[in-house]
């Protein structure tokens, strides 16, 4: 086989327009036929990928530039999603960072990019979104140096090659300057500062499972790259599962390549591809497929804990089962326990209770998208307040912190600083940019966030930008003060009534519209005062 492969990892924090340069990129290189309509952000498949603009499963896709299939894999830039991450990154041979020419490196970045570095891995620095008004591309570049440098980058690393760019407008230039033209700069880049992939084509199967997909027809899909031998349809093989090793036999039903976001049928596959496979029964992310004669195994890497929990329960309200399909236990529990299947971050555990099960996940937003995608589906469920999961260690007890960096104007700063001090964040850095804005980092427990993000925007007339991530473990800090306002509950069962609403707005937020149902002792706002 001639063809040539490359396979390259896409870092970027939520918004700095990485999907919209994968759209350019398959326009670009004619994987979509002219005549294709091309919908917005292909990349982000799932409904709630689009609506918040943030990538949130790991996608593969592929091109062809001239006679190199280019496998691109999109990494979620979202922190609570880092379990994914870890997992791309070992199919890859570079990757390309993506900075917003205005933002520089984002917090988010620094998570996938320490990663990355960690592993070796040589970046390739795009500078997008060139074309905005305020586009400060010198900065940038410091910035990101100096992020390397922070991350413990090598000499190699450091002296990376930067692209500048506009995936909106669909060019690419090794000029600060470039205004036009297309992408094929940075496609040329790829080809020549990024290494083609090592291994043996001769050897026996190896092939660690990176990913795992789930359809109603096939069944399971596990998604790899091929580290050593070919692969092709009706091939046996062996399972070697990653903790304890275990083997189980298996054959290879279809083997499926990547072309565009489409998986297509291959005759054979050899080093380097990352390919599809379905006919394994139960794969498991970190497990090697390996060639019966040979059962080799490839170094398993355990995930990261999860950090907050939260129960899932049978919706016992006296409004159960008028809006969803499936409202019992064993539908919530066959669900989630599906859930586990694709997404390995997550613990569902049983409990004493056979309607409530204990749900664990990387953060906020990681359980969030689980609760809001069921409810989508139609799965009826209530759900406990978020609690952070704390551990001993040698008797004493730790709890999670986030590394959090918020970027606020100057006359908001005093309110989110004072608002920060309360819920115990520690400030570990303020930076100015001259422009009217400053950018704060601090340390903070975990359960300081919990519920933060709306106060936050509140307090900067939603002109701040927060982000944050898991940092470590440390000793458990005081207590953080519980809200301070009081409910105003329903006094009776009916219909909510705009008049009687308008008279109550003065005494506090409220939940409901006029013509939402409600029922006696529900929840409908929240008091100004903090008296009940």
């Amino acid at each position: 086989m001639s063809r040539q492969i490359r396979n390259i990892a896409i870092i970027a924090h939520v918004d700095h327009g990485k999907t919209t340069l994968v759209d350019q990129l398959l326009r670009q290189s004619g994987t979509f036929a002219a005549h294709q309509q091309l919908e917005e952000r292909v990349m982000d498949s799932n409904d709630l990928e689009k609506e918040r603009g943030i990538t949130i499963m790991a996608k593969n896709t592929a091109v062809q530039w001239g006679d190199t299939h280019i496998n691109i894999v999109d990494t979620p830039g979202h922190a609570d999603f880092g379990a994914e991450v870890e997992r791309v990154l070992g199919m890859v041979d570079g990757v390309l960072l993506l900075v917003d020419a205005v933002e520089g490196p984002m917090p988010q970045t620094r998570f996938v990019t320490r990663k990355a570095l960690e592993l070796g891995l040589k970046p390739i620095v795009v500078i997008n979104k060139v074309d905005r008004p305020g586009a400060r591309a010198d900065y940038v570049i410091s910035a990101t140096f100096d992020l390397f440098d922070k991350l413990g980058a090598t000499e190699e690393q450091l002296d990376f090659p930067v692209i500048y760019a506009s995936g909106l407008q669909g060019y690419a230039g090794e000029d600060p300057e470039v205004r036009s033209g297309d992408m094929k700069p940075l496609f040329e880049m790829i080809l020549s500062h990024v290494a083609a992939p090592e291994g043996d084509p001769e050897g026996p199967l190896q092939m660690q499972i990176a990913d795992l997909d789930y359809s109603s027809y096939v069944g399971r899909i596990a998604v790899g790259r091929i580290r050593r031998g070919s692969m092709r349809p009706g091939q046996d093989i062996v399972l070697i599962h990653g903790v304890d090793k275990t083997q189980t036999k298996a054959r290879i039903l279809q083997l499926l390549g990547f072309d565009g976001l489409k998986r297509v049928p291959w005759e054979s596959a050899t080093v380097g591809d990352i390919v599809a496979v379905t006919g394994i029964e139960e794969p498991s992310i970190g497990a090697t497929i390996a060639a019966p004669e040979a059962p080799e195994a490839l170094p398993w890497k355990p995930i990261d804990e999860p950090t907050l929990n939260m129960t899932f329960q049978v919706n016992t309200s006296p409004f159960a089962g008028r809006e969803g399909k499936f409202v019992t236990s064993r539908q919530l529990r066959e669900r989630l326990y599906r859930e586990l299947l694709i997404n390995v971050a997550l613990r569902v555990e049983d409990t004493d209770n056979a309607d409530v099960f204990m749900v664990s996940g990387r953060g906020e937003l990681h359980l969030t998208i689980l609760i809001e995608n069921m409810r989508r589906e139609g799965y009826e469920l209530a759900v406990s307040r978020p609690r952070v999961i704390q551990r001993q260690v040698d008797g004493v007890w730790e709890e999670p912190y986030e590394a959090l960096t918020v970027d606020v104007e100057e006359q908001h700063q005093g309110t989110i600083m004072e608002r920060l001090g309360i819920r115990r964040g520690e400030l570990q850095d303020m930076i100015p940019d001259g422009r009217g804005r400053v950018r704060l980092e601090y340390k903070i427990p975990a359960r300081g966030l919990i519920g933060f993000h709306t106060e936050f925007l509140t307090a900067t007339s939603g002109t701040g930008v927060i982000s944050h991530i898991f940092d470590n473990y440390g000793p458990v800090k005081g207590t953080i003060p519980a809200r301070n306002n009081g409910v105003l509950i329903s006094a009776e069962e009916g219909e909510a009534v705009g008049f009687a609403l308008f008279n109550l707005q003065e005494r506090g937020r409220m939940f409901v519209s006029p013509g939402d149902k409600v029922y006696e002792g529900m929840v409908i706002g929240i008091h100004t005062r903090d008296n009940d």
